[in-house]
């Protein structure tokens, strides 16, 4: 088994809770002359972005995945190190001096309506994220991102000869047919939410049972759970158990690493499937998508209180008992 490589976005979200309600701010006759503005109640930057989402569960799992990504200059120094210090591989990280780390800016109302605003800054630069230079790459990641740099990562995972999880998840809109074919028939792996797949299916005219013919198919459900399709057959997933539900944001990732890191060492995919389930579960008890703490014993015993089964399953990834 050799390296895994993670491309896909890196993002800071700046997240504003506004008190009240858009709708009685905004006059619908004059949204043609919109000017608004709003006092926010509470404001927070969080460390974001499907790529280092993904590293960092994985890393806590015991991996040490290969981020390959675009960043900004002087703005992600901190972040950086904090990736490290938790066994993220950078010496991948494409960093743009002279642009910012991408930023979504996010005021959601008190009924939950949101404005979002999205910059991308370095992340429009993620095609310079060369993978073909890299060495020991047995499964590539290819998760939300530019949309130039998600077609070039599909072909280089292919001349790596690299084992391809294609997740492209809002990206979907933003690609062509042609690309979006090519990775959904490259793919190892095609993970995404129930929503996704149908918009999938709506571009291409593939089903999740098409897809599953050749293929694992990963399919999110929420607190519903998920299912693995593959040729052999369906793997229903129950969620985790949560001590209480504070933040979905970004447990679609912890899912992906989850379920990448036990097929990596070797686990079937019921066993996979609830890996991912349990990683999500850690996420969405906080507030945000990389503030969850867990040590791979405490996976271990967590896992065999959430399903009533010990995870047998010995890690070969390095670090990891």
């Amino acid at each position: 088994m050799g390296r895994i490589a993670v491309t896909g976005s890196v993002a800071f979200d700046t997240i504003m809770e506004f008190g009240g309600r858009f709708g009685d701010h905004i006059l619908p006759d004059k949204t043609n002359e919109l000017n608004v503005a709003f006092l926010v109640d509470r404001l927070e930057k969080r460390r974001g972005g499907t790529a280092t989402n993904i590293c960092f569960s994985m890393a806590l799992l015991g991996e040490q995945p290969l981020l390959c990504a675009a960043v900004g200059g002087g703005d992600f120094v901190e972040y950086a190190a904090a990736l490290e210090f938790e066994g993220v591989d950078m010496s991948a990280v494409l960093t743009c001096d002279d642009v910012g780390t991408a930023t979504a800016f996010i005021t959601t109302d008190r009924d939950g309506n949101q404005i979002t605003a999205f910059y991308p800054g370095a992340m429009a630069r993620a095609a310079g994220v060369d993978l073909s230079v890299l060495r020991d790459i047995s499964e590539v990641i290819v998760g939300a991102d530019d949309a130039g740099a998600i077609a070039l990562h599909i072909d280089q995972a292919k001349a790596l000869g690299a084992r391809l999880l294609f997740a492209p998840a809002q990206q979907i809109p933003a690609m062509s047919d042609v690309v979006l074919r090519r990775g959904l028939e490259q793919a190892w792996i095609v993970a995404g939410n129930d929503y996704e797949f149908e918009m999938i299916r709506e571009r291409t005219g593939l089903s999740v049972d098409d897809l599953s013919a050749s293929r694992t198919v990963a399919v999110t459900h929420g607190s519903a759970g998920s299912e693995l399709r593959t040729p052999d057959g369906v793997s229903m997933i129950p969620a985790a158990a949560v001590t209480e539900m504070v933040d979905p944001t970004g447990a679609g990732d912890a899912y992906i690493a989850g379920l990448v890191t036990g097929f990596r060492a070797g686990a079937t995919p019921d066993v996979a499937g609830r890996m991912g389930a349990l990683a999500a579960a850690y996420v969405v008890e906080q507030n945000g998508p990389q503030r969850h703490r867990f040590d791979v014993p405490g996976f271990r015993a967590r896992y065999q209180t959430a399903f009533g089964v010990a995870l047998d399953l010995p890690f070969t990834a390095p670090g990891v008992e």
